[in-house]
């Protein structure tokens, strides 16, 4: 457990830096794994990123982000679902692992019936994320964000949604911040084993910097990352382990600081 065979690194650890500095930093330090942002594709052309990632040898562990599927109107549902079908061609491209869905907040008050949209919007898209050989991973989000971006909350939530499919086309993304809190968290990974699409890391520090950038990095918070990685590796998954971080202050630094310290604290906690 002491090398980076399974280092992934998610590239919002690094958002001021793009996907080709990203992915240069990745071959300076050994890392094989990236994790990119669709909309850091948008900004280089599909094309270009392919190419930037193939030339640098690296392997796709998960494209972020589909889902956001509840909305008020069935028109918004489904240019919604007509985006997921091309982040499904996208992470066809770049031959990603997964999809990681971030399923999406209720419109208005109806949290019930927005679960049920993205129950909806899934089954949507399972064809053509089928035709195109693409593994869909359900992210449940820590309950602070129920109210703007997933109504999806539980490992136990994601879980019950994605045996609804076939476990190898939708799947569950198990994300340590959002997680670690959870008193079902271990029964639920003994549940999921061959639903386990992804396992993302960080550290949740008191108090927290911030909501959406309120990540810390790996050994300074909380969290039993190394207990979580084995029951991860207990339940049968052998992929890649990414580290997404959200944070302002690690976001301000020069991205060979941000992989220096990414890796040691990888190392240490996992």
């Amino acid at each position: 457990m002491t090398d980076l065979e399974r280092f992934s690194f998610n590239q919002i650890t690094a958002n001021s830096a793009t996907l080709r500095e990203c992915a240069e930093a990745c071959t300076r330090h050994g890392v094989r794994w990236i994790a990119p942002w669709r909309h850091r594709l948008e900004e280089a052309g599909l094309s270009e990123s392919s190419r930037i990632l193939r030339d640098c040898g690296l392997s796709v562990s998960s494209l972020c982000r589909g889902g956001f599927f509840p909305a008020a109107t069935h028109a918004e549902r489904q240019q919604r679902i007509d985006d997921n079908r091309r982040a499904i061609d996208e992470a066809a491209d770049l031959q990603a692992r997964c999809l990681v869905l971030v399923c999406g907040p209720a419109p208005g008050r109806d949290i019930d019936g927005a679960r049920a949209m993205v129950a909806d919007g899934i089954a949507a898209i399972m064809d053509h994320a089928q035709q195109n050989g693409v593994r869909l991973g359900i992210e449940p989000l820590h309950p602070m964000f129920a109210a703007d971006r997933s109504v999806i909350v539980t490992l136990a939530e994601a879980l019950d949604l994605a045996r609804r499919f076939n476990p190898e086309q939708v799947g569950v993304v198990v994300d340590a911040f959002h997680v670690w809190w959870d008193p079902q968290l271990y029964p639920g990974i003994q549940r999921a084993v061959g639903y386990i699409a992804g396992f993302h890391v960080s550290d949740w520090s008191s108090p927290l910097p911030g909501v959406f950038t309120g990540r810390s990095m790996m050994g300074a918070g909380v969290i039993e990352l190394r207990r979580m990685r084995n029951a991860i590796d207990q339940a049968g998954y052998r992929g890649a382990i990414e580290v997404e971080i959200m944070n302002e202050t690690l976001w301000s630094r020069p991205v060979d600081a941000i992989f220096e310290q990414a890796i040691e604290s990888y190392l240490a906690c996992l």
